[in-house]
């Protein structure tokens, strides 16, 4: 017989939310292995000792992250969204008779205590080193990448830097904007000059990566090859050659950290350029990453394998043993130039395969050295174990767009899209180290 289900119209119920949760849930996970009780400590000398009490910041902290964890960006939503999910409620401890904070409380945090505190920062790298402590992280094989994020404005948003000026008067974000660039010691490093400049957010920058010029930034990532955590993280310009610096920096912040530097870091050829691939080569990191070449110029004549060069000297000898004489430094491109002459080359019966010019030039990296350095590791089969694992941030870029859906920004400014790249990245390392724990934590107890 077929039932018909009647609503119940009961006054009371009883009710617990710690019943309704799942033992296996992620949420429940996170509450197990991981404590955040330092965010109190954190913020302690951010509040004061007498008053009306506060919001509590690990309660708005929790709401953060459960967003970021379900690709709720929108402080907004998250606020309704929560009203209506109870494994939320009980990751936030908010009871059903419990008032949830307004969405306008994680702005007034966010431009005080969070950002004067770098919290976000402080919680991307305290769940970094938990995940070293775990033995999740080893740290010895890495990989480096940048990704295109598209800010909160519109190109139609840009207007020449001389009007700028003009512009403050009635636009806060681009008085606040200019009021910072006079700073003699500015919080944030300086933009990169643009012809334009986007009143909505300053800091952005007109670029294109994979499709049409767009404002944005790039989200950089140094990633653990074997776990596939997240140990760096930096937002830059929109810029490639932000890329490299940034690489840079978050090695070096790993290093302070945690007391060591990777073997080997992988990336793609946007990072090949000579002056990273020597800085990794002073630190004996081996790079695993193809050599930028110059992409205008010709392929099918000689190349600088065909020429003998003697250190003696200081000279390069062609296949027909003539010598090309040094001349000295190209100061835009940073290279040793050495050239022959006319009359040595002109009756050369290899000048067609060696050169189209009246004579032949050879432009030497000064870094020259780790970039043949760089060519050799690229032969050997490593090279190509360590391509295969560089896959892993792509696919971390990926869960941060599809699944956290940070594909355009919310927040404006540079220090505020810093913000939501390292929550972004602690909701995809929280996954991986509580799943990591709870596999092991058996083996740990019957141990």
């Amino acid at each position: 017989m077929m039932g018909n289900h009647s609503p119940s119209e009961s006054l009371f119920h009883y009710f617990r939310l710690e019943d309704q949760v799942p033992e296996d849930h992620l949420l429940r996970l996170i509450h197990r292995h991981v404590n955040f009780d330092f965010v109190r400590a954190k913020l302690k000398d951010r509040y004061s000792d007498t008053g009306r009490p506060s919001i509590d910041p690990e309660l708005l902290l929790r709401m953060l992250l459960v967003g970021y964890l379900y690709g709720v960006t929108s402080e907004r939503r998250l606020v309704e969204e929560l009203r209506m999910h109870l494994a939320w409620r009980w990751f936030t401890r908010l009871g059903f008779d419990q008032e949830i904070p307004h969405h306008s409380t994680f702005s007034k945090n966010r431009h005080g205590r969070f950002q004067e505190s770098n919290l976000f920062q402080e919680l991307f790298e305290e769940i970094v080193t938990r995940c070293v402590q775990a033995g999740l992280v080893k740290g010895e094989h890495m990989s480096v990448d940048g990704s295109f994020v598209q800010a909160n404005a519109d190109h139609h948003s840009r207007v020449p830097r001389e009007q700028l000026t003009e512009v403050a008067k009635v636009n806060r974000t681009v008085r606040e904007y200019l009021a910072e660039l006079e700073q003699e010691n500015p919080v944030e490093p300086p933009v990169p000059q643009q012809d334009k400049v986007s009143i909505t957010d300053p800091d952005s920058t007109y670029a294109t990566k994979g499709g049409p010029a767009r404002l944005g930034y790039y989200d950089n990532y140094l990633v653990d090859n074997a776990s596939c955590v997240i140990v760096g993280v930096q937002a830059t310009s929109a810029r490639l050659s932000q890329e490299s610096a940034a690489a840079r920096d978050m090695i070096e912040r790993y290093r302070e950290r945690h007391g060591n530097l990777p073997e080997t870091l992988a990336a793609d050829t946007t990072y090949g350029n000579g002056e990273l691939l020597q800085w990794l080569d002073d630190r004996g990191i081996a790079p695993y990453i193809r050599v930028k070449e110059n992409p205008n110029g010709p392929t099918d004549l000689y190349g600088i394998e065909k020429f003998t060069y003697v250190p003696e000297e200081n000279y390069y000898i062609c296949p027909e043993g003539k010598p090309l004489k040094y001349v000295g430094i190209n100061p835009h491109n940073r290279t040793h130039l050495y050239y022959s002459t006319v009359k040595r080359c002109r009756d050369c019966p290899q000048k067609s395969r060696c050169t189209r010019a009246k004579f032949r030039s050879l432009a030497i990296h000064t870094c020259e050295p780790a970039r043949q350095r760089a060519y050799a590791l690229a032969k050997t089969p490593e090279f190509a174990i360590s391509q295969r694992a560089r896959r892993k941030v792509e696919a971390l870029f990926a869960e941060l767009k599809n699944q956290i859906g940070l594909r355009r920004l919310r927040l404006r400014r540079m220090r505020f899209v810093r913000e939501q790249f390292y929550l972004a990245a602690v909701a995809q390392n929280l996954k991986r180290l509580v799943r990591f724990l709870n596999k092991t934590a058996p083996q740990i107890a019957t141990a």
